[in-house]
């Protein structure tokens, strides 16, 4: 009872809201019962207020209990959690190490203290007592989540509290292995193909076949095995292997050797065969794997053969080999099928499109009038997209002499023209290249990339398009031009054929694409030449289209007075301020290949878009493709390029240096290993 009057009592009691609000309601009540009672009888009100003082006493009594009870629960689940605090930071398979704003530790639980040979390091600096575990500190102090770091030869789930100072390491090495071994025996798979078995056999005995085929098969049997590989024979010149994923890695750090071992041993015996190899990793799903692996055989074929892709499923691409420039074994049966192909898809559509890529040069354009002839000999309006303002003067003088010639000048449109004449029904003709990037109208080919054919004689790129109707990609023709040529031979008689300026422009797109017939001809170029000049084609409007306008000329001499030798490689860089046309760029390049002793020359200048470029050339032994598509480029062997954006032209000539010293050192670790 004395607690009831005690104020520490109700003080206690009333601390708890919803013990207050609970007595408030009790009370309430009971005031109204009594009230009610009285009013109806005292009796039944003294009776009423009897129950009352002792049911209150007893409700106040079980109230106080509930919360002394609640309060003893937490006092007894806080002191648990301090302990169980208190023993986690000492005992849990977590280090911690706590840091000062100056970098001195002021404290490690006994987890961390092990790694540290129980060595006394509270109050030194991180840096004095582990500089390594202090350099992964200021590496990761602004990550946000997790990161696996390697430190005392093992590996740590890495943590930095910036703001609290405090660094969380735990030791994953276990779980690192595990996972190191699930990825090495993860399955690749791989195709390989002979590129140019079927042409080498043609007039081959059974016996010499028989041993070409046998020693090829023999010795990726030999080379299979002693990577661990299981292969399989799927035809005369193809091949499937599978292995694990570690046997991959060791491939690619040797380079695909086989590659080099086949080449140079049939070519010993006067029978070269070259391997094209796509592989395909990194999928779970074995149909996935195989339809990977083939399109980066695919690829590998595109660019020329001779080489190996290894990609996974919407990854970059990695190259290897393409040492040699590609062997002609294309066939009229396959120039006829496309030309056939084309003829089926043009009486499909309503209209053509034709385009090339931006800087249009003379073997864009010369294919684009190309296309628009046939089109015109399968009675289809066919319109040429070109931009006028990024045309060479080569191009320029072209499209002058079109004033003489309606028919054409009436079917040369802008991007902006094609735009508003496109349809649903309308065909895509690419020439001359096969990357959006480069187009001369990418919304045009947005709309119509559904509907598109793709003529060109470049290495296929990793930024193909992907689903175009028809693909014509010859890496071994010496322009597109001469694709095309060869496709008017089996075009309908009665149409009206190619006339003197068309075939003027397509001869000139073949001989400056040739160097005047010294690169990358062969006997069809030869056959097309011929043609475009039965057909009229005129050598004085020719040598008209190649004069270089005074600027030009001196632009280009004071280019090449720029450059730097460099043993067997030439290097020019332009001024940061001057702007260069690229055909002007890519004659410096072509010129200083003329100098003795030079194998590859680079060129860097300044486009007018403000963008960087770089035009490269070789002799053939310095595979200048690679070395663009790893600065964001491509091209073919001997002759490439690239664009680059937001650098200077000093950054962009480092980049090349640094990645030219990088192939050469790849090279010669691939000697000595050899």
């Amino acid at each position: 009872m004395r607690d009831l009057i005690s104020r520490e009592y109700w003080r206690e009691l009333f601390k708890q809201p919803a013990v207050r609000w609970n007595f408030i309601y009790i009370l309430i009540l009971t005031i109204l019962s009594l009230a009610l009672g009285f009013y109806i009888n005292w009796l039944l009100g003294i009776a009423i207020l009897v129950v009352a003082l002792f049911g209150s006493q007893f409700s106040i009594s079980r109230l106080r209990t509930i919360v002394v009870d609640a309060h003893e629960y937490l006092a007894d689940l806080t002191y648990r959690v301090e302990q169980g605090q208190q023993e986690a930071l000492l005992e849990m398979p977590l280090g911690m190490i706590l840091m000062n704003k100056l970098g001195e530790i002021q404290w490690i639980n006994p987890y961390m203290a092990k790694y540290f040979d129980l060595k006394i390091v509270v109050g030194k600096k991180l840096k004095e007592v582990d500089n390594e575990l202090a350099k992964l500190e200021n590496e990761h102090r602004n990550d946000k989540r997790p990161t696996i770091v390697t430190w005392q030869d093992r590996q740590f789930e890495f943590l930095v509290q910036k703001d609290n100072h405090v660094i969380y390491m735990m030791d994953v090495t276990s779980y690192e292995e595990i996972n190191k071994r699930y990825k090495q025996q993860q399955i690749f798979l791989g195709n390989i193909y002979l590129d140019n078995y079927i042409e080498l056999t043609q007039g081959m005995s059974d016996s010499d076949v028989s041993n070409l085929h046998n020693y090829v098969t023999s010795e990726i049997s030999k080379w299979a095995a002693e990577n661990h590989l299981l292969m399989k024979v799927i035809d005369d010149d193809n091949y499937l292997i599978i292995g694990h994923q570690v046997s991959l890695n060791r491939l690619e750090e040797k380079k695909f050797k086989i590659l080099d071992i086949i080449r140079e041993n049939t070519s010993k015996q006067n029978s070269p065969v070259t391997l094209s190899v796509g592989i395909a990793y990194g999928e779970n799903d074995l149909v996935k794997l195989a339809d990977t692996a083939q399109n980066n055989l695919d690829l590998a074929l595109g660019r020329g053969g001779d080489q190996v892709v290894v990609r996974a499923q919407d990854s970059e691409a990695r190259f290897y080999g393409g040492k040699t420039n590609p062997m002609e074994k294309r066939t009229r049966v396959r120039a006829r099928m496309i030309s056939q192909a084309l003829q089926e898809l043009m009486a499909q559509a309503d209209q053509l499109f034709v385009m090339g890529h931006k800087n249009p040069d003379m073997d864009s354009l010369g294919a684009c009038l190309g296309i628009r002839r046939i089109a015109a000999m399968n009675n289809r309006e066919c319109w040429i997209v070109i931009d006028n303002e990024q045309a060479h003067s080569d191009v320029q003088r072209l499209l002058k002499q079109m004033d003489n010639f309606q028919e054409i000048k009436e079917h040369i449109i802008t991007p902006e023209e094609a735009l508003e004449k496109a349809t649903p029904n309308s065909l895509l003709v690419m020439v001359d290249h096969a990357k959006k990037g480069i187009t001369i109208a990418s919304e045009l080919y947005e709309r119509l990339q559904n509907r598109l054919v793709i003529i060109d004689h470049h290495r296929r790129g990793e930024e193909f398009p992907e689903n175009p109707l028809l693909v014509y990609i010859e890496p071994y023709a010496s322009s597109t031009c001469e694709l095309i040529t060869e496709m008017f031979e089996y075009q309908p008689r009665e149409g009206k054929g190619l006339n003197k300026l068309e075939a003027t422009a397509m001869l000139t797109g073949i001989q400056i694409d040739t160097k005047s017939f010294t690169k990358s001809a062969g006997t069809r170029t030869f056959d097309a030449a011929s043609y475009l000049r039965s057909a009229g084609a005129d050598g004085m409007m020719i040598q008209m289209f190649m004069k270089e306008n005074a600027d030009s000329f001196m632009k280009r001499n004071h280019l090449i007075s720029l450059a730097e030798l460099n043993d067997s490689i030439a290097i020019c860089a332009g001024e940061e301020e001057q702007v260069y046309d690229p055909v002007t760029a890519a004659q410096a390049a072509d010129m200083l290949l003329q100098v003795n002793g030079i194998e590859a020359s680079f060129v860097i200048t300044k486009r007018a878009d403000g963008m960087v470029c770089i035009s490269a050339r070789s002799m053939g032994d310095v595979n200048v493709q690679l070395i663009m598509e790893k600065m964001g480029g491509g091209g073919h062997l001997a002759n490439a390029a690239t664009q680059i954006k937001g650098k200077t032209i000093a950054e962009v000539k480092q980049t090349l240096i640094d990645q030219l010293a990088k192939t050469e050192d790849d090279g010669n670790k691939e000697s000595t290993e050899e």
